[in-house]
């Protein structure tokens, strides 16, 4: 008889992309996200994640991102136009606090998460430059620091930004990445440029959900 694996929650988990890696890392998934995720590749729940309809007790691991517009470079311009985004880091500490769970808390440089640990594509060998950081409810070591290769894919919004078409076309080069190379970049080969924009590769979450393993396996051994 199999032993059962054990069980992460994702919160805030879009289309998958965080999901994915804990899912290689060893973890069941299910995830919760406000808005209906058709290529979300797990069990999924749609709900607010901020009040998750389900008994945070029952997970082993507890993974959030926020949404980060509210911090984030990309969405800079909406902010100064007026656009209001919600500030939903330190609700969501609160709650994943009060769980008594192992947690991480996910989000772009700028917002308001302690940096426990700062990952980069480069870490695993991707062309992309896409930093985030991780708010840990555990100690663990920092990753590598980042060594970017000349040529990187930029991942972001709604298109190449006009700054990479720039560069691009002063090195000779087609202005735009297709949907496909964002794909294979981030390692996300099931979403959408729209998804693509809004995920975390899976080696992140894999690089994370291993060493929550650790953690949890520790506890349980103490």
């Amino acid at each position: 008889m199999t032993a059962a694996r054990p069980l992460a929650l994702d919160l805030f988990c879009c289309a998958g992309g965080a999901s994915v890696g804990l899912h290689r890392a060893g973890f069941d998934v299910i995830g919760v996200d406000l808005h209906k995720q058709p290529r979300y590749p797990f069990p999924f729940v749609q709900g607010d994640a901020t009040k998750p309809p389900l008994d945070l007790a029952r997970f082993d691991f507890i993974w959030a991102s926020p949404p980060c517009q509210k911090y984030s470079i990309a969405a800079a311009n909406n902010r100064r136009d007026g656009t209001q985004y919600p500030d939903l880091v330190a609700p969501v500490r609160d709650m994943l606090k009060a769980s008594g769970r192992p947690w991480t808390i996910e989000n772009v440089p700028g917002a308001p998460v302690r940096p426990d640990l700062v990952l980069c594509g480069s870490h695993f060998g991707l062309p992309i430059a896409r930093h985030r950081l991780f708010e840990l409810s555990w100690f663990m070591l920092d990753a590598p620091i980042c060594r970017h290769a000349r040529d990187l894919i930029t991942v972001c919004g709604h298109g190449t930004p006009s700054w990479a078409r720039k560069a691009r076309i002063a090195k000779g080069l087609h202005p735009n990445f297709s949907v496909a190379i964002k794909r294979a970049a981030m390692g996300c080969d099931w979403m959408n440029r729209a998804e693509l924009s809004q995920s975390i590769p899976p080696a992140y979450a894999e690089f994370i959900g291993r060493a929550a393993l650790e953690h949890i396996n520790e506890r349980l051994a103490a």
